[in-house]
């Protein structure tokens, strides 16, 4: 009986179809917005965030604490708590670094997710709907490049999943 366990492509997604390339251009667009979100709350360039964790400043506190909806009670207790600031840095920089490099893609969907799920709930409700707005977009293009294996195109998706820890847990993949 053979260990070796081959890497096999998605069914639905042969090697030579077209669509993977549009799916990794997605992948790589998601992760910089991301990624630069981590960025811009962490050095507070001036694009979205004055100052930035680094000098201090708490990356949700400004968002948590101005929250409305049913959940306000709960997002103003958590506003500026180092636990949630951590979590959230790391959530944002976690995915972005995921994305662009493909790798972890299940985790991070699974994580991703999760956290707009969050953001989601902290801004219900949506100003120009009363359900859909982008997190569930971003949670569902998520969800949709980990089931396709999209890290494997223009990423290191596949010299991940060869890793041996990797192959032993099929969530890091």
């Amino acid at each position: 009986m053979s260990l070796d366990t081959r890497l096999r492509s998605a069914p639905s997604l042969a090697a030579e179809h077209p669509a993977r390339y549009a799916l990794a251009i997605g992948r790589l667009f998601l992760g910089w917005i991301f990624l630069w979100a981590f960025i811009d709350k962490l050095f507070g360039l001036g694009k979205g965030t004055e100052t930035g964790w680094l000098s201090g400043t708490s990356p949700s506190k400004g968002f948590l604490s101005h929250t409305d909806g049913p959940f306000k009670d709960v997002f103003h207790s958590m506003a500026g708590q180092v636990w949630v600031d951590a979590l959230f840095m790391f959530g944002l920089g976690g995915l972005g670094v995921a994305l662009i490099l493909g790798i972890a893609l299940r985790l991070a969907a699974i994580g991703g997710t999760i956290l707009m799920f969050m953001l989601w709930a902290a801004s219900l409700w949506p100003d120009t709907n009363p359900f859909m707005d982008m997190h569930w977009i971003y949670a569902a293009m998520l969800i949709a490049l980990a089931l396709t294996d999209a890290g494997t195109t223009l990423g290191f998706g596949r010299a991940w999943a060869r890793l041996p820890i990797v192959r032993s847990s099929t969530l890091l993949r």
